[in-house]
């Protein structure tokens, strides 16, 4: 499937949203037109035809400028078959899912001598990305949106598809990874995407609340060490005096419990004569 049929497919399965999303107004009674305009030109593998009140809308998808005929003669074309069809206003909107070669003009008007046509282009990369965040119908299309850190956007929609139903989410995350495959490196669209449902899952969340509790545990205990250091180091400087470098380090070594082995010999030391020969014992046992 080709990135402009999904758009279409996606169009015709939530008709209300797409229509609501590029009219800027909310549209509640809209179905889809199965019209066959067959006779060429035209083609209508890529677009979808929707009955509003009282108006045909008229969306078209394009990855590419690039068309035969091109793109303005051929919306002139439908919106004259249309209109032949149904007698009706006819809004026409082109969506370009990615920015054109630097210096294109993007036309928005079919004009031939007395003969002019006019239609609207929404520039995908150029529209916020947050109503495509919060609506599971349009989320497939976010990656696309506008943004200067792409990353960062891949990755909330990442979790934005991770937040979805179960039922709708296997589909929604495939249509979403396939059109992001148009801007996006396809190792980075797999990691996130796997990363992304691996931390959505059970197992996970027990491994990592497993691992925090033993961090929290390793905290404490690493916290208890460096408490008994330094009362064992202040303890053992009033005995014995200034204790040469070796021995500091000989300390840092000592675990938990040796420290507290440690504490209850120093009550006995006098010199460092005392502590060189307690290390002793440690080495003998």
């Amino acid at each position: 499937m080709s990135f402009d049929n999904l758009c279409k497919l996606l169009s015709e399965k939530h008709p209300a949203i797409f229509a609501s999303w590029v009219l800027g107004t909310p549209q509640t009674s809209v179905t889809v037109l199965k019209t066959e305009l067959s006779i060429e030109p035209i083609r209508a593998d890529y677009v979808t035809f929707l009955q509003l009140q009282g108006r045909i809308l008229h969306l078209e998808f394009q990855t590419k400028l690039e068309s035969t005929p091109p793109l303005p003669l051929r919306m002139l074309d439908y919106w004259v078959r249309l209109y032949r069809l149904y007698r009706l206003p006819i809004t026409q909107v082109v969506v370009l899912l990615l920015p054109p070669a630097p210096g294109t003009v993007i036309e928005t008007v079919f004009c031939v001598e007395t003969t002019r046509h006019e239609y609207r282009v929404i520039r995908l990369w150029e529209e916020n990305p947050e109503l495509f965040l919060n609506e599971p119908a349009l989320l497939p299309l976010a990656p696309l949106a506008a943004t200067t850190q792409p990353q960062a956007l891949l990755q909330q929609v990442v979790v934005k598809v991770n937040q979805l139903e179960p039922r709708q989410r296997p589909e929604i995350s495939a249509y979403t990874q396939i059109l992001a495959g148009l801007k996006y490196n396809q190792d980075l669209i797999r990691q996130l995407f796997r990363e992304g449902m691996m931390r959505e899952s059970v197992i996970y969340q027990e491994i990592l609340a497993e691992g925090e509790q033993r961090g929290e545990q390793r905290g404490r205990e690493e916290g208890r060490k460096a408490e008994g250091q330094l009362l064992i180091l202040r303890q053992l400087t009033r005995r014995v005096g200034e204790l040469p470098q070796e021995m500091l380090d000989r300390i840092e070594t000592l675990s938990l419990e040796q420290l507290e082995n440690l504490g209850e010999a120093l009550l006995d030391f006098q010199a460092i004569a005392d502590l060189e020969a307690w290390f002793a014992t440690l080495e003998f046992n």
